[in-house]
């Protein structure tokens, strides 16, 4: 069975949850990585001081034939509030 891969990113405060539960996911391949801000390659160190505007996201590439975008952001939704500003769970700040 041929795989038909997708990709996505999700920003949802801090990535490290994200990406852990992401990649317990059946055809899901989460990377973590940042996007916006002003630096071109920002170390974690910077983003975390949360001067330079950089979030902190995760690129997912799954196979839809395991599992639908649908359900990944369900479970993307069940695990981020988008309405809570700087927080994130038990993390707190930009």
């Amino acid at each position: 069975m041929k795989k038909e891969r997708r990709t996505i990113i999700l920003g949802g405060g801090c990535f490290w949850c994200l990406e852990a539960i992401f990649n317990s996911l059946k055809g899901v391949e989460a990377t973590p990585g940042y996007t916006g801000g002003e630096t071109e390659n920002p170390t974690y160190q910077e983003v975390c001081k949360g001067v330079r505007g950089h979030t902190e996201v995760v690129k997912l590439i799954y196979d839809t034939k395991v599992i639908s975008l649908e359900k990944i952001l369900e479970l993307f939704f069940q695990m981020h509030n988008p309405i809570t500003i700087n927080r994130q769970g038990n993390d707190i700040g930009t």
